[in-house]
């Protein structure tokens, strides 16, 4: 059989692209060609699918990739959370027809028939009262609450459906009690920790208190000890995390616009300004934020996109997202690889007009304290416009400083030489950061020589160009930075 052929020419581009890894995408090859093209920056592990064995044989996957290509990728475990759903229906689906009742049964084990269907999420009957509306299927059948009689929820059939097994149910206006974190997603937390995953997407977040179990977890499966500890993404799809978005973004290291549930909450004309307020919050509070949900929903099928689909994805990056996201459209998709590489394309293109469209984001308020590190980053940024530099470089540990950096809508690249190899996979995710590894000198001066060599060498900078470089007095101490040098190439 003949190797599959692509066009593996690079996109130069800045928002980071999240695929699903599922059976249309898992194989070294493929990942390989995504990375190499630029077009995959983070892979998405979806945990309300497949086993820990699984998951860890596509951790592999992953890394091979990488390795082979010599860039490391992020891997971004997602749990699943609370299954608010509908249980098994005999047959697999049922005919509901406008004005029919049925009933929703939390007490029933037994597959569900015309007469009643079971629940995954045994507390529904407390949360919903007389004249409440539940959404099933992502809002394709709505029912109206008539009565509750302890474990039944008698409802009336608004508009004729095939309603399916296992489908979501969700109350618009939010008010559902289910915590965001189960007993499945503690288990699958354990796994996620031991493939060595970058970040932790939390589903389904109604408050700060939601992360801060989650960060618990995560110490207590980590015992204490000195390994890194994955970053936490909350992902905004309730009526009560837009109630407390902000002390959500504080708690978590990035959100994530997650569009689908929460449409049916919402309301979807609502979605497209929470887009933009979420994204722009984020950025304000030092967070970064990915866009989620249906942005390539057509190439699941098809090799190009919609004329709608490319404007939604350019319309995130101009939104200053840090990262758009794919899930069935590379998971099960016939077209991974073209997915991305429209992606990438369509945020390329975007790109060119941030500066004139945003300037930079104001991200420090005069009132505001703020660290060395802070001050740095916004004058690298400062000083870069102002000298036209080719480039800011970020001598960092942890990967802060970039990412303090990367807060300013600036268009121009950001190369972050670290020694670390988890810091190079938790940039990744970061807008305009281009992570490297480079373990440099102790001594200062002789940092930098390496750190231009290493530059020149990949075709990064040559003789003449100017760039900014921010590093620490004190070398390969995290937290240090405390420099801002213009340099520029003998």
């Amino acid at each position: 059989m003949n190797a599959v052929k692509r066009d593996l020419t690079r996109i130069s581009h800045n928002t980071k692209i999240v695929a699903t890894l599922g059976p249309g995408s898992n194989d070294v090859q493929l990942l390989e060609d995504m990375i190499r093209v630029g077009g995959l920056n983070v892979v998405r592990f979806n945990f309300s699918h497949g086993t820990a064995e699984f998951h860890q044989e596509n951790a592999r996957i992953v890394r091979e990739a990488a390795k082979r290509f010599g860039q490391e990728i992020a891997i971004l475990a997602d749990l699943q959370g609370p299954k608010i759903r509908v249980g098994k229906i005999a047959g697999g689906s049922i005919q509901l027809n406008q004005g029919e009742k049925l009933v929703l049964d939390a007490a029933l084990e037994e597959e569900g028939t015309r007469e009643a269907v079971g629940l995954d999420y045994h507390d529904l009957p407390n949360d919903v009262k007389p004249g409440d509306v539940l959404w099933l299927d992502d809002g394709l059948l709505t029912l109206t609450v008539d009565s509750v009689e302890k474990s039944k929820i008698i409802t009336t059939v608004a508009n004729s459906h095939v309603l399916k097994s296992n489908k979501g149910i969700n109350k618009p206006g939010g008010g559902l009690s289910a915590g965001a974190l189960t007993e499945k997603d503690f288990r699958d937390l354990k796994t996620a920790i031991a493939i060595g995953c970058d970040y932790l997407a939390i589903s389904f977040v109604k408050s700060a208190e939601d992360l801060y179990l989650a960060r618990a977890k995560v110490e207590e499966e980590m015992k204490g000890g000195n390994g890194v500890r994955p970053g936490l993404v909350s992902k905004i799809e309730r009526v009560e995390a837009i109630e407390n978005l902000d002390e959500i973004i504080i708690a978590s290291d990035g959100i994530m616009v997650a569009r689908g549930d929460l449409a049916v909450e919402v309301g979807h004309a609502a979605v497209p300004a929470l887009q933009k307020r979420m994204i722009r919050r984020a950025r304000e509070l030092r967070r970064f934020s990915i866009t989620a949900t249906q942005m390539m929903e057509s190439m699941i099928t098809n090799p190009v996109p919609t004329r709608a689909e490319v404007s939604d994805v350019a319309n995130a990056v101009l939104d200053g997202t840090d990262a758009v996201m794919c899930s069935a459209e590379t998971a099960v998709g016939a077209y991974p690889f073209e997915t991305v590489t429209q992606m990438a394309m369509i945020c390329a293109e975007a790109e060119k007009e941030q500066d004139s469209l945003n300037g930079v984001s104001e991200v420090i308020e005069e009132k505001e304290a703020v660290s060395t590190n802070l001050a740095i980053a916004a004058g690298a940024v400062s000083v870069a416009r102002a000298v036209h530099a080719k480039a800011i470089v970020a001598l960092t540990e942890s990967g802060s400083t970039a990412f303090e950096i990367s807060r300013h809508n600036i268009q121009l690249p950001i190369f972050a030489l670290t020694p670390s190899i988890s810091a190079q996979r938790r940039m990744a995710m970061y807008r305009g950061v281009r992570p490297m590894i480079l373990a440099t000198s102790t001594d200062h001066n002789t940092a930098l020589r390496e750190v231009e060599a290493t530059l020149i060498e990949h075709h990064i900078l040559k003789s003449g160009d100017q760039y900014i470089i921010t590093s620490g007095s004190k070398m390969r101490e995290s937290g240090s930075t405390n420099m801002l040098e213009v340099l520029q190439v003998k």
